[in-house]
C-alpha cells in the first residue's frame, strides 16, 4: 500500500478535560516527527464547526518547538476551542459532507484527528462512512 503524503488536521470537540490539550500536543508531536509524510498539521478552531468555516491555524509553525508542546500538555481547557456540533446523517445532509470533502481536497488533508468523547467519535464514524 502506498503511503499517503499530504497534510493533517486536528480538532477538539466536546467538553474540555485535563487530557484534551495533552492529546493535542501528542498529535502535533507525532505529525512533526513524520514530516517526510505529513507536510503541515492544521488545527481546527472550534472543531468541525470551525473547519466548515475554514477557521484553521497552521500548527506546524505555531507549535514547532518542544517548549511550546510541553507547555500545551499542562494547559487546561481546549487550546483550539471546542464545539458541540453533531453532524446529521449523510442521507439527510449530504451538502455538509460534500463541503468537508472539498475542504480536505483544498488543504490536501490526508490525515484527520478529532479529540473528544462519544459525539466526537460519532463525527469520525460518519466522516469515515462518507469517505
Amino acid at each position: 500500500m502506498d503511503i499517503l503524503r499530504g497534510n493533517a488536521i486536528v480538532g477538539q470537540s466536546g467538553g474540555p478535560t485535563s487530557a484534551i490539550n495533552a492529546t493535542l500536543a501528542g498529535v502535533i508531536r507525532g505529525a512533526l516527527e513524520n514530516s517526510d509524510i505529513i507536510k503541515k498539521i492544521y488545527g481546527m478552531k472550534n472543531g468541525i464547526e470551525g473547519f466548515l468555516e475554514e477557521r484553521i491555524v497552521d500548527l506546524s509553525s505555531v507549535c514547532s518547538d518542544e517548549d511550546t508542546l510541553s507547555c500545551l500538555e499542562l494547559t487546561p481547557a481546549a487550546a483550539l476551542g471546542s464545539c458541540r456540533k453533531k453532524l446529521k446523517s449523510i442521507e439527510t445532509d449530504i451538502d455538509t459532507y460534500e463541503r468537508l470533502l472539498a475542504l480536505f481536497k483544498k488543504y490536501d488533508i490526508r490525515y484527520f484527528f478529532y479529540i473528544g468523547g462519544n459525539d466526537s467519535m460519532d463525527t469520525v464514524l460518519k466522516l469515515s462512512q462518507f469517505m
